[in-house]
């Protein structure tokens, strides 16, 4: 799996910087596409790792309302927070009996949620889940589907 998901994690970075220069649109963090990519066979994962961040996204906003979040601070904060909020959510859909559900990778949400507060929530879902996508193609086609989770 290591070596499936560098795969994907380099593939990720190249249509991301391609998506970045044609479109302007970032794909919310770096590494954010090549996970998405291989998780797309779950769309509840999938699911869960966006409201996780959109949670986080949320939260840090209503913070920076009351305290000074910028730079490393806000970065820092924002990773921590979905960290931590990631690992509610998998507890939170054990107990709710969805055992399946779980979410994408320890420091994705919080990306995802830095990228939401820098471009916007729906450019950043939408971002992600287009460079996903190819991203996944791209792994198909080159790997075969039988060797994707």
């Amino acid at each position: 799996m290591t070596t499936l998901l560098s795969i994907a994690v380099g593939v990720g970075l190249a249509v991301g910087l391609v998506f970045t220069e044609l479109f302007g649109l970032a794909a919310g963090g770096l590494i954010v596409p090549g996970y998405i990519a291989l998780a797309l066979s779950q769309p509840l994962t999938v699911a869960l790792t966006f409201a996780v961040g959109l949670l986080t996204h949320g939260l840090i906003e209503a913070l920076s309302r009351r305290l000074i979040l910028f730079g490393r601070r806000r970065t820092a904060l924002t990773i921590l927070l979905g960290y931590l909020m990631g690992f509610a959510a998998r507890g939170g859909a054990e107990a709710w009996g969805q055992p399946d559900a779980d979410v994408v990778g320890f420091i994705i949400p919080g990306l995802i949620a830095m990228w939401m507060s820098r471009q916007g929530v729906i450019t950043t879902i939408a971002g992600v889940l287009m460079v996903s996508v190819t991203v996944r193609l791209i792994l198909i086609a080159a790997l075969g589907e039988a060797l994707i989770p």
